[in-house]
């Protein structure tokens, strides 16, 4: 599927590369070394400094072309639920809210946002066939980054026209990983508040626990707290504990005769006191702008009400301003879109990873660290639009020596402030006795521990399969990785099933079909994508995603 391309006013700054790279020509005739399947070349006068990645790519051959096909199809599949899904609730319901004089929840993110920007949705697949009783697009609210008077704004929109806006799990979820991202990147929050708070059916999954509904609030109290500016716009209902994100947001706005904000309901208060109330005598503007004080602005529709969000944005005097555009940057020397034909739909296939390099770093340049030691895991420097990062990429199984390596570049990079990108194609540690001699658990440990460890932004693709300790050494999701994307051919699991199978083989149980299809479903990427594990992009963007991503 592919991003939304954002501006450049979306990229974080990390330390430009000071001295200007040269263009080499695509295939000079001294860059073939046999010795290698992707070789390395490097000018003399380069000979300690960066190399050219030399590509042995041959997009007319067949695998190429059949590789291709594949991923096209794979992506069309996300593209066609991503469009599902970014239509919201059904056809009546959408009706229903324009009949009540609202914008569609895409609208208002829409015209919030400065012309001429884009914006970058955070899982757009989130609850897709999650829940058999009900279908919740896109998890029933819209996250994202976006500019907002020049300034880049992470923006949370309730979708009341999917169940009400109601809070599902993955709600919750996904509301609170729009926050994370505003957090670790110290990005001012929008919410489009349109809701009628948890969805009670599900209300053990969704109130009493850390990470359920109150850890919203929380978020938004440490974020104020910290100089994270909270702005909310009230465009419906704000009901019970979801009354608390107008409340404790910096400033708020509501929409007269359409916003609510009350702890209790009018059929709530009649049954608790016998008081009769009309809503707008509870919790409208009115009232609230005019004798609670709870609000701070008084709006008259959802137009006016955007407006008065980008003035509160434009007066945070806030220093933090949308990137200029990068200069000192080429672009790759091979074109992006040839990684649909390199990657393979079947991972028992390798992956040549110096050749998904070669695609997304600038120029094509790479230094690579320690090229010859543990070399089933590649690692180097390189820029990203300008911007140096280090990468960390499977080659194949990982062994101690590979770990060890792993370990000794990625604490390079976090004493240096770089950012890493990981790219993620892995089954996982070398097992046997040999290896267990040689101290894999040992060395895999240190690997773990300086993923763990490294306090600087990271990034991870998963361009293959993602399987067991693997996972966890190549910074998966409970790595903190600040942004997770999946390729649409990639897996995740704690085995494939064909390894499953041979498992239960060999400890005497007969292969079970049902269990092993129940797994490879379970690791596919929409899967994976429904319950915000990862994002799913394009493979041909994989570029633009660091670009994309906030390294502040």
């Amino acid at each position: 599927m592919s991003i939304p391309r954002c501006s450049r006013d979306l990229m974080g700054f990390s330390r430009q590369l000071t001295r200007q790279c040269t263009r080499y020509p695509r295939r000079p005739p001294h860059a073939r070394l046999p010795a290698r399947a992707i070789a390395s070349y490097t000018a003399p006068h380069q000979a300690n400094a960066i190399s050219v990645i030399q590509s042995n790519v041959d997009s007319s051959s067949d695998e190429f072309k059949e590789n291709e096909r594949l991923m096209n199809e794979a992506m069309a599949r996300l593209e066609q639920l991503t469009r599902s899904a970014q239509q919201g609730g059904p056809a009546k319901a959408r009706e229903k809210h324009l009949a009540r004089k609202k914008m569609l929840p895409r609208d208002r993110v829409t015209a919030l946002i400065d012309p001429g920007t884009t914006f970058m949705e955070l899982s757009p697949l989130a609850g897709h066939e999650l829940y058999p009783e009900a279908d919740v697009p896109a998890g029933g609210i819209i996250t994202g980054i976006g500019v907002v008077e020049g300034v880049t704004c992470v923006i949370v929109a309730n979708d009341s026209t999917v169940k009400g806006g109601t809070y599902y799990p993955i709600t919750v979820k996904k509301h609170l990983r729009a926050q994370a991202v505003a957090q670790e990147n110290k990005l001012p929050c929008i919410y489009l508040v349109d809701s009628g708070g948890a969805n009670l059916p599900h209300q053990s999954d969704v109130f009493p626990d850390r990470e359920h509904f109150g850890r919203i609030f929380y978020n938004q109290a440490r974020m104020s707290s910290q100089g994270i500016p909270q702005v909310s716009v009230v465009m419906g209902l704000c009901t019970a504990g979801g009354a608390y994100v107008p409340a404790m947001s910096d400033e708020n706005i509501i929409v007269q005769g359409q916003g609510h904000i009350f702890l209790a309901g009018p059929p709530l208060v009649k049954a608790a006191t016998g008081e009769e109330v009309s809503a707008e005598e509870l919790g409208g503007g009115a009232m609230h702008t005019s004798v609670s004080g709870v609000s701070d602005y008084l709006a008259v529709d959802d137009a006016h009400a955007i407006v008065l969000a980008r003035r509160c944005i434009s007066n945070l005097n806030w220093p933090h301003k949308a990137a200029p555009p990068q200069t000192s940057y080429s672009e790759p020397l091979y074109p992006a879109s040839e990684l649909l034909g390199i990657a393979s739909t079947n991972l028992r296939k390798p992956l040549p990873i110096h050749e998904v390099i070669a695609r997304i770093v600038d120029g094509s340049h790479f230094a690579e660290f320690k090229r010859d030691y543990g070399t089933t895991l590649v690692t180097g420097f390189a820029s990203i639009y300008g911007h140096r990062v280090g990468i960390v990429a499977n080659n194949g199984i990982l062994f101690g020596t590979s770990a060890q390596k792993g370990a000794h570049f990625i604490e390079l990079c976090a004493q240096r402030g770089i950012p890493l990108v990981f790219l993620q194609n892995i089954s996982g540690f070398m097992v046997g006795a040999q290896a267990e001699r040689e101290g894999i658990a040992k060395h895999g440990a240190k690997l773990v521990t300086a993923v763990a460890c490294a306090d600087v932004p990271k990034f991870t693709v998963v361009v293959g399969g993602s399987y067991g300790a693997g996972n966890y050494g190549m910074c998966g999701r409970a790595y903190g990785p600040r942004f997770l994307w999946m390729w649409p051919n990639a897996r995740i699991g704690v085995m494939g099933g064909e390894q499953l199978a041979s498992v239960m083989q060999t400890v005497g149980q007969k292969a079970d079909p049902e269990l092993r299809d129940r797994i490879e479903r379970e690791s596919d990427a929409v899967y994976s994508s429904a319950r915000l594990w990862v994002s799913e992009p394009n493979p041909s963007d994989l570029r633009n995603l660091r670009r994309k991503g906030v390294t502040r």
